[in-house]
């Protein structure tokens, strides 16, 4: 029972870290668009919808659940040797910047919702590729096991 506990919670968090990462990576993705519409437009609204939609059903959601998932697996199984696992450390690092970053697209959507944008489009295709660069090292740091 126990072994199958341990397996659902570490399954679900990969499920939220995934899901959460795919937001992260496609709410700039729409800022880049929303950028070159006119704020007041239909088009505006309409992305204005969707960024909130995925911001606050999806990213949110599943940034809360990797935590959520992530702190059981610490402190529930003691999955990390805090000691010895410095990979960890640095993981763990990593991930307050990515939360950092979600807190910066949130404040980016308030921008758009309240027609306040002062970023260009080259700006959004730029802060696209942080959470992509903090993924491919957290898979790193948690496959290869560097340190």
């Amino acid at each position: 029972m126990f072994d199958n506990f341990y397996l659902y919670t570490k399954a679900l968090h990969i499920i939220s870290v995934i899901s959460w990462l795919c937001a992260m990576l496609y709410l700039p993705r729409i800022f880049v668009y929303h950028t070159k519409v006119k704020p007041d437009s239909e088009t505006s609204a309409i992305f204005k919808t969707m960024e909130y939609r995925l911001a606050y059903y999806i990213m949110t959601p599943a940034m809360i659940a990797s935590w959520f998932f992530g702190l059981i697996l610490i402190f529930y199984f003691n999955a990390i040797n805090f000691s010895s696992d410095i990979w960890f450390h640095i993981k763990f690092l990593i991930v307050i910047i990515l939360s950092a970053c979600h807190g910066i697209l949130l404040k980016k959507l308030r921008l758009f919702a309240n027609n306040k944008n002062i970023n260009s489009e080259k700006y959004y295709k730029y802060l696209n590729e942080i959470p992509t660069l903090i993924m491919v090292i957290i898979i790193f740091l948690v496959i290869v096991k560097p340190f």
